[in-house]
């Protein structure tokens, strides 16, 4: 989500996995997602995609009114779950609200990705029972017809795994106009190693027998796209706590990425270092969460900017203005004003 669209129309698909986002009736100014996050004290307004459960950090124009508007929802709410610094609420119409008080980073970190990774093992856990229910069908299905047999219980797994292994995972569109469809087995072939380049790390890409190496701003996006779907099982509380240590004994979410791709670690049977897939599982929630930790922190470089801008104009504007406001020829005697102290007279 990026803002208005040309016609003034909220964008409403995440910005990670391109899903809808979903829409409510309750907040009129902001009428987009299902379940939003809010900072009051900092203007901050993030729309949680249902889909993937990543945070969306909703542009600056858009937040203020909406902010307003989800603190007096929230606080007219019963709220189902509320610590000294998250609240939990539900609105009657749908709504899941998220407000956040003043957590240390490391505090709000560790229960931001905790509900995210949190939410994603649940599904899994799900899907698995569901492949189960399916497989346990065939079996009572074939022993009801007497027809069940060594040969179809093996065909029904190799079915499942056919299912699982043989769709596309991530879809990538390159700088260079390529399409990249990645399937189970390419994203095991996926590697962080370090660069000389501002970033620091470049990203490896298998994709049957070709690889292909991304960086820069590129290697962050493809990078930000694969992991988490090879973290799809997510983790549980303790792990994620883990994995915001990891970050925290760093120091920093891109100091963190760059040790990460440097070094010899994490290597496949022939010794090749660098895989994600050979990393301990808070090691890749921990690359998940600092690659979106920088995104985020770039969105909101992106809004200094913008405020700068805005400044450096209302100063031109306010020049204009009070230049009006001026007899002319005042200018011209100020300046001679200024010439003559300068000369002593």
């Amino acid at each position: 989500m990026e803002g208005f669209g040309e016609e003034g129309r909220l964008y409403t698909t995440c910005m990670f996995c391109n899903r809808a986002l979903g829409s409510n009736q309750v907040v009129e100014t902001f009428p987009v997602g299902r379940r939003l996050a809010f900072d009051a004290e900092r203007g901050r307004l993030w729309v949680v995609c249902r889909r993937c459960e990543r945070w969306n950090l909703s542009p600056m124009e858009e937040r203020w009114e909406a902010v307003e508007a989800l603190e007096e929802v929230f606080r007219g709410t019963r709220v189902r779950v509320s610590t000294e610094n998250i609240g939990l609420a539900r609105h009657p119409e749908g709504l899941e609200l998220v407000r956040v008080g003043r957590p240390m980073r490391p505090e709000f970190a560790a229960w931001r990705y905790g509900d995210q990774f949190g939410r994603r093992r649940k599904k899994q856990i799900l899907l698995g029972v569901g492949g189960a229910a399916v497989f346990a069908g065939v079996m009572i299905g074939g022993a009801a017809t007497g027809v069940l047999s060594g040969a179809l219980l093996s065909q029904s797994g190799n079915w499942w795994s056919m299912w699982v292994n043989g769709r596309t995972r991530v879809k990538l569109r390159t700088d260079d106009g390529a399409v990249l469809r990645l399937k189970r087995i390419d994203l095991l072939g996926t590697r962080l190693r370090s660069s000389d380049d501002p970033l620091g790390f470049s990203v490896e890409v298998r994709k049957g027998k070709k690889t292909r190496w991304f960086r820069g701003d590129e290697a962050r996006r493809v990078a930000g796209a694969i992991l988490p779907k090879m973290n799809a099982a997510g983790g549980k509380q303790e792990t994620v706590q883990d994995a915001v240590s990891h970050i925290e004994g760093v120091g920093h979410p891109e100091a963190f990425l760059r040790e990460i791709a440097s070094g010899d670690r994490f290597r496949d049977k022939k010794g090749v270092p660098g895989y994600v897939n050979k990393m301990p599982k808070a090691t890749k929630l921990a690359v998940e969460m600092a690659l979106h930790e920088e995104q985020e922190r770039r969105a909101l470089e992106g809004e200094l900017w913008l405020l700068e801008r805005a400044w450096k104009e209302a100063e031109e504007i306010a020049a204009i203005s009070d230049s009006l406001l001026v007899p002319d020829g005042t200018e011209d005697f100020l300046e001679r004003h200024r010439v003559g102290e300068g000369q002593g007279s």
